[in-house]
């Protein structure tokens, strides 16, 4: 198949959501969009136990669940290229083969009871920085379009892999770029002399490094509105107030540790549950 997105498919609203998202991002993109339903082995899926025909009614399900989303895809883009695969095995490395050659994988936020693959904190976080493609996590989509683009970086190699997605993105959708480094007040004992200029130091040092940064960014995306800001504070909190008016928000599956903006497992994990808009979490290729 030719360039294309995935989404993850399991017949629930929030799947709904995501696949109306992932079309609408496959016209961005000018490619296919490619919809797919992993059947998973039930517990007691085993010759003795299952029910004949079990498995064929599981596999109906699939097929009628990838038709119906297939049509609410060609509903919400009439000239968008849509394929669809019934997948067998584990949903995560469903999802993983077939993130190897995509664009990107789209995943609702939750899911059906008896299908985990698109339930935040399952399939979700375990692909999100694990998958060879960029994850995107449909928690909410706004009401309205904003326009914007969030990031956050570090400095770190990952996050480069964030803004280089984040640049992308924006000069895509036409959209301006807010790009948040953070940083947090050092621990000193109690009235130290040198605090005062110790924080100083940093935040000149912080604002160097966002400058820096971004400056090769801005030229090679000089269309794209940059609004560069420092804040000091936890990356959770600021991206996710920062999301409230944003349409995409971009994080790095790594990032440099605590003060790290773009670190999985702590701050993307944060911000994947408590983002107001989209969020996708980007790697490098041939990491995952």
């Amino acid at each position: 198949m030719a360039a294309h997105t995935v989404v993850g498919v399991d017949g629930s609203s929030p799947s709904d959501v995501a696949v109306e998202w992932a079309a609408d991002d496959a016209v961005r993109r000018g490619c296919a969009l490619k919809i797919v339903y992993a059947c998973e082995a039930w517990p007691g899926d085993i010759p003795l136990q299952t029910p004949p025909g079990f498995r064929d009614s599981v596999a109906e399900y699939g097929l009628r669940t990838l038709e119906r989303a297939a049509a609410l895809a060609r509903e919400r883009a009439p000239h968008l290229e849509v394929d669809t695969l019934l997948g067998t095995g584990p949903v995560i490395e469903v999802l993983r083969r077939e993130a190897e050659d995509a664009e990107q994988v789209v995943l609702g936020s939750r899911g059906l009871g008896g299908f985990t693959g698109l339930l935040l904190g399952s399939v979700s976080l375990a692909l999100a920085g694990h998958a060879a493609a960029p994850v995107v996590v449909v928690r909410t989509v706004p009401e309205r379009t904003y326009g914007r683009i969030v990031v956050g970086f570090d400095g770190s190699d990952h996050s480069a892999v964030a803004l280089e997605y984040a640049f992308e993105e924006a000069a895509r959708r036409g959209a301006g770029l807010r790009a948040i480094h953070t940083w947090q007040m050092p621990v000193v004992g109690p009235g130290a002399l040198v605090y005062t200029p110790l924080v100083e130091d940093i935040l000149a040092a912080q604002q160097n490094l966002c400058t820096d940064t971004l400056t090769a960014w801005r030229e090679k995306y000089p269309r794209v509105e940059v609004e560069q800001t420092l804040v000091c504070g936890h990356p959770v909190g600021v991206i996710c107030e920062s999301s409230a008016t944003a349409d995409l928000v971009v994080v790095g599956s790594r990032g440099l540790g605590r003060a790290g903006s773009a670190l999985l497992g702590s701050v993307g994990h944060g911000v994947l549950h408590h983002a107001r808009c989209p969020v996708a979490v980007v790697q490098a290729r041939g990491e995952a």
